[in-house]
């Protein structure tokens, strides 16, 4: 009887130690991925702490030391400072399509910038692309807070808002010299213009004839464009597609300005698709007799022309005199002409593309703006100025072929878009154009061009 009890025994104390050694391999496995959850934690934190610094490099202090320095104090200012009258979170999301474009904007002191803004024209008329870029780079995905890593460099000083107290336009007789004294601030607070002698610097010159600086033709040939500013990167609105001594410099035409509000506000009024019950529409200078001015005529006669033989048509809506309404007048129009003034270009074509009217470009040589992005032929007409007297029959043979084929294109919202500045680039805008153009042009980044040879010392 102990023989056959002994089993039971044995069997007992073998399903106890079971039991046991169960458990025991539990706990082993509970304390395994107890393990397992601490080292992935602590992986993804080390990861995520490692990118963020990677990602989020501050200015190394002995970079911000800068040496011929006249004032640590300035250039501490310069380089930290952000201007609180524009600056906002960036929202637009433009870097991978811009091929990770960098551009540092300087903080330059007020005097050359913001104070101007004290006149509301400043940032209104049709010469404020100047605060409108340099406003939407403040705000931009684009914009780097280290110089060090930058491609270009935005140099925002405002030279079109020294309104004339006579006539009221733009004076800009002192734009050589305030852009001169900057050019002095940042060479010797700074050693990026030095290195690259400003070829990687970027400026506005939304003028008459850009960056010769004057409203006269024969006066902006010249005094021609300044000698600091000729290894630089210009956004004008002048350009022409002939040689001309004011745009021997590297540059990127950019559409006049023109206020986003008051395209929208029209466009709430009058939809772009809504009735046009205007055919062809002008209005602005057109001189009877015109004078005759060191040589030259206003509009090489062109507006008189347009004025004089259509006066009297009823297909055509001429007005000499101001409106302030006007823009609700292109936008009830089929055929809206953009003659020529002094200078080739005119802010009734943005005005026009804007408001869905049929720009009818009359100015020979003409180079527009994005031209590259935008078109135009497939949104505009040109006319040359030689065939204004055959005006009337071009647009009629237009109206009864190939109208509605080019209002089509013309009333794509995006094309819109892309002449018109925000305070905040989005992609297709006339900002982001602008981007785009500059993003073309990186031969000229020093910081780019030093990859290269640093990839090669590192093999």
């Amino acid at each position: 009887m102990e023989e056959l009890k002994r089993p039971t025994r044995r069997r007992g104390f073998y399903v106890k130690m079971r039991l046991l050694n169960k458990n025991g391999r539990q706990q082993d496995k509970n304390l395994c991925f107890k393990y397992y959850k601490w080292v992935l934690w602590f992986s993804l934190t080390l990861y995520f702490f490692t990118s963020y610094f990677i990602n989020h490099k501050p200015i190394p202090l002995s970079k911000t030391r800068f040496t011929n320095s006249k004032s640590n104090h300035l250039s501490r200012a310069l380089i930290e400072s952000v201007n609180k009258t524009f600056l906002q979170h960036p929202t637009s999301n433009n870097k991978g399509s811009l091929r990770d474009l960098k551009i540092y904007v300087y903080a330059l002191p007020s005097k050359y910038n913001t104070d101007w803004l004290s006149n509301q024209r400043c940032s209104n008329h049709l010469f404020a692309a100047e605060v409108a870029i340099h406003k939407a780079l403040l705000n931009s995905d684009v914009r780097t807070f280290d110089p060090y890593e930058a491609d270009f460099f935005f140099v925002p000083v405002y030279v079109s808002c020294n309104f004339s107290t006579v006539n009221g336009f733009p004076a800009i007789g002192h734009a050589r010299s305030l852009i001169s004294s900057a050019i002095k601030l940042v060479s010797s607070e700074y050693p990026f213009w030095n290195r690259s002698r400003g070829s990687d610097h970027v400026f506005v010159a939304s003028h008459d004839y850009g960056a010769c600086f004057h409203a006269m033709e024969e006066r902006a040939v010249a005094d021609g464009i300044p000698d600091f500013l000729k290894k630089s990167i210009l956004l004008q609105t002048f350009g022409v597609k002939y040689k001309h001594p004011c745009q021997e410099v590297e540059n990127v035409v950019i559409p006049p300005y023109i206020p986003p509000e008051s395209i929208r506000r029209t466009l709430e009024k009058f939809p772009v698709t809504g009735g046009r019950d205007i055919w062809v529409f002008f209005r602005g200078k057109m001189e009877v007799h015109p004078k005759n001015i060191s040589g030259r005529y206003y509009s090489k006669k062109v507006r008189t022309d347009i004025w004089r033989r259509y006066n009297g048509d009823r297909r055509f809506y001429l007005q000499r005199h101001r409106f302030a309404g006007y823009q609700s007048e292109i936008v009830r129009s089929v055929f809206c002409l953009c003659p020529l003034g002094w200078a080739p270009w005119s802010p009734r074509l943005v005005e026009s593309v804007a408001l869905g009217c049929v720009p009818v470009i009359i100015a020979d040589g003409i180079r527009l703006p994005f031209s590259n992005a935008v078109n135009w032929p497939e949104i505009s007409l040109t006319v040359a100025e030689k065939d204004v007297s055959k005006l009337g029959m071009i647009l009629e043979h237009v109206a009864a072929t190939n109208l509605s084929s080019i209002q089509k294109n013309l009333w794509d919202p995006s094309v819109r878009r892309g002449l018109q500045f925000n305070d905040q680039d989005q992609e297709g805008d006339a900002t982001w154009h602008v981007l785009r153009a500059l993003s073309e042009k990186l031969d000229r980044s020093h910081s780019r061009s030093r990859v290269p040879s640093q990839s090669h010392a590192d093999t």
